[in-house]
């Protein structure tokens, strides 16, 4: 898999002046989250020096708190709130350092976007305001003592900052999270002293900033400016074309370099279901026009051709990346070694996101070493050898089966992998059917490509098999990856026992439209979508029958659709889209029971009821592990040692079913730990810092 870089390239691996450094190449990573942040400063410094093994020549950590009153509990970002907080960001910039790249720190004081729960400290903001959280606090407007006193922390944590010894410095005005962008905003400063009103006005404390974070950080570290150029709210918020341009043409050649993106987050960091690569491009490409200081953008890039061309059209200087680098922490090496096709692409799903959005280290569909890389001693490029290789029998070529034979074969075995169907893939395969979703496909073929290309790899598709069959094989390691099937009777987190159907003919799951798609409403009229599941499936399969004309409602017993999507930052989104399709949305409901054309639904606070017509329902509740296979074996499990059968597992859905990326961890767990009586327990740090 080794080759020779495409000369096409050689522009990405330029090494570019910034300030008082050089960067060795064009590709940094951004600023992004973690979940590991100050509570897990270990996990967060090995993340951050894979991320520098695998080339990427600035390594960012994330936003950095610089007071207690930029406190955001329970998330579990960076913090520079005093001297005692310089050792752990320490470690992060010592593991960036061994492999030679430039460390980055965004510093950050998020103003009515902290609650400060922990510190109980009273939020701040240019402004009286409402937090923009739901807890029911406000933020104070700021006199010019406490301005003083902000400039003042901000110049602080610099210091510390530069003392950590990290190379570069961010003042951060981005993703509406930042007091800087608050008080460049209208809509959130609403001052008539000489730091509101006019955008002069609304710039200086931006100004000021910069120009104190210049002066604490000397002449040996580089001042980045990060700033969103646009909110995707017309006037009522930044515009590229606008205000956004106006500031970084007053702000031009202050800081090193910028960096810049869309806000908030949700913006920023679309799903591949909203967005294509390069999505941000429209918005940024003006920026190098006003500066001469050298630009990074981000726009999930994840193909070299891509950033070449933004490279070399003058949109950019650096390609700036987080999700891409967390699938693959190692894409900078593999375009430099002419390993193109080995990039394990990010499908941008943003189940990253959802690590941080939920408060713990995040993890990867594509990548499951994510998170994983200090606490299990996981490298995304590595997995020892066997001492005595063996050979393995995964039965199952969805995401879990796929990961097992990829990570199996590398650790030496010989590997026979078993599909029943025609396909490979599993659910990633029909999944990436529904709208949106083409990209999710690249996890089936990565790793199918991976095992094509590998010796001592068998690959059968339409090979069902039987316990019988597995025990004539005789095979020493049996991996059983069968997956899960959606269930038809109704059961979920609302309804704990199966619903009477009197009419199943009119009750489809989401296997059914995966399969055939809209063709599988087989009668004509309403569809309803009951969805329990809550996460995409319900408002994907409402969006595709929707698009096939069919008339659609949803319900739900959450109050909105797809609640879960807000880890995902897609929730807004999917809603306004099921609305601009005329689908109807009926939450906090539940079904009560289903009549010759309607269906009765239950409030789930009154129990009061009300119909809704119904031709076809479709349930989108939960699933049940596909694991007829595994019953067998188990039943026959004192043949094992005879047939020569040393182990017998079962992973991903066929276990429990979940995420694909719980699926994809399964598989990679399996065959890490497929040597060891059982799999061992991870590293905590918490028990670490009392040792």
């Amino acid at each position: 898999m080794t080759g020779q870089r495409d000369s096409r390239h050689d522009v990405l691996f330029e090494p570019v002046r910034i300030g008082p450094l050089t960067t060795r190449n064009r590709f940094w990573q951004v600023p992004h989250c973690t979940g590991m942040g100050y509570r897990h400063p270990r996990s967060e410094a090995r993340h951050r020096g894979i991320k520098a093994e695998g080339g990427w020549g600035v390594v960012s950590t994330q936003e950095t708190e610089i007071h207690p009153t930029s406190d955001i509990t329970p998330a579990n970002e960076a913090r520079l709130w005093s001297d005692a907080d310089i050792p752990a960001l320490r470690l992060v910039t010592d593991a960036i350092h061994e492999h030679g790249s430039l460390a980055a720190i965004q510093l950050v004081h998020n103003g009515l976007h902290s609650a400060n729960r922990y510190s109980r400290a009273i939020p701040l903001a240019p402004s009286h305001a409402v937090l923009d959280c739901d807890d029911p606090v406000q933020a104070r407007g700021m006199d010019t003592a406490d301005i003083r006193a902000f400039r003042e922390w901000h110049r602080a944590a610099a210091r510390r900052a530069r003392e950590a010894g990290f190379d570069i410095i961010y003042a951060y005005a981005g993703h509406d999270m930042s007091l800087l962008q608050h008080f460049l905003l209208a809509r959130h400063n609403h001052r008539t002293d000489e730091y509101g009103g006019s955008l002069v006005n609304r710039i200086r404390l931006f100004r000021e900033v910069i120009e104190d974070t210049r002066e604490a950080i000397g002449d040996t570290c580089a001042l980045a400016v990060r700033m969103a150029v646009d909110e995707l709210m017309g006037p009522d918020g930044l515009q590229h074309d606008a205000e956004a341009r106006d500031i970084i043409e007053a702000l031009a050649d202050l800081p090193d370099v910028w960096d810049v993106n869309l806000s908030g987050w949700s913006n920023d960091s679309q799903t591949a279901r909203f967005s294509d690569e390069g999505f941000q491009e429209k918005y940024t490409a003006f920026v190098k026009s006003v500066t001469s200081k050298p630009v990074v953008g981000v726009g999930r890039y994840t193909t070299p051709d891509a950033m070449v061309r933004a490279i070399r059209s003058g949109h950019l200087d650096f390609i700036g990346a987080a999700r891409p680098s967390i699938a693959d922490p190692f894409l900078p090496s593999k375009i430099e070694r002419g390993e193109v096709d080995d990039i394990r692409e990010c499908i941008g799903c943003n189940i990253c996101v959802s690590g941080d959005n939920t408060c713990v280290p995040m993890r990867c569909t594509q990548n499951p070493t994510i998170g994983e890389e200090w606490r299990r001693g996981w490298h995304p490029e590595i997995i020892p050898s066997l001492e005595t290789p063996e050979s393995c029998l995964i039965i199952g070529g969805g995401p879990a089966g796929l990961e097992a034979a990829r990570a199996a074969r590398q650790r030496a075995m010989d590997v026979t992998l078993a599909e029943a169907s025609s396909i490979w893939g599993g659910r990633v395969t029909r999944e990436a059917g529904l709208p949106g979703l083409a990209t999710w496909a690249r996890v089936r073929d990565w790793r199918l490509w991976r095992l094509q290309n590998m010796p001592n790899t068998e690959l059968y598709l339409k090979s069902p098999l039987t316990a019988e069959d597995v025990l004539d094989y005789g095979i020493a390691h049996v991996c059983i990856a069968t997956g899960a099937k959606w269930r038809r009777d109704g059961v979920g987190r609302v309804h704990r026992r199966p619903l009477d159907f009197p009419d199943p003919d009119r009750v489809l799951t989401p296997d059914d439209i995966l399969l055939h798609g809209p063709s599988a409403i087989k009668t004509s009229g309403p569809v309803v979508i009951f969805d329990d599941d809550r996460f995409y499936m319900g408002g994907l399969i409402a969006e595709q029958l929707a698009r096939a004309g069919h008339d659609v409602a949803i319900v739900t017993p959450a109050a909105t659709v797809s609640p879960w999507s807000e880890h995902t930052l897609e929730h807004d989104r999917i809603q306004r889209r099921l609305i601009e399709l005329g689908v109807g949305i009926v939450p906090l409901h539940q079904i009560d029971r289903m009549d010759d054309g309607t269906l009765s639904l239950a409030c789930i606070y009154t129990g009061r009821t009300r119909t809704v017509p119904c031709a076809t329902l479709v349930s989108v509740t939960s699933r049940l592990p596909d694991d007829g296979l595994w019953s067998d074996l188990v039943t026959r499990r004192e043949d094992w040692a005879d047939a020569g059968l040393k182990s017998v597992n079962r992973i991903g859905d066929c276990l429990a079913p979940g995420l694909i990326a719980v699926a994809v961890q399964s598989g990679h767990a399996w065959a890490r730990h497929v040597d060891l009586p059982e799999e061992p327990l991870p590293l905590r740090e918490d028990i670490a810092a009392l040792s």
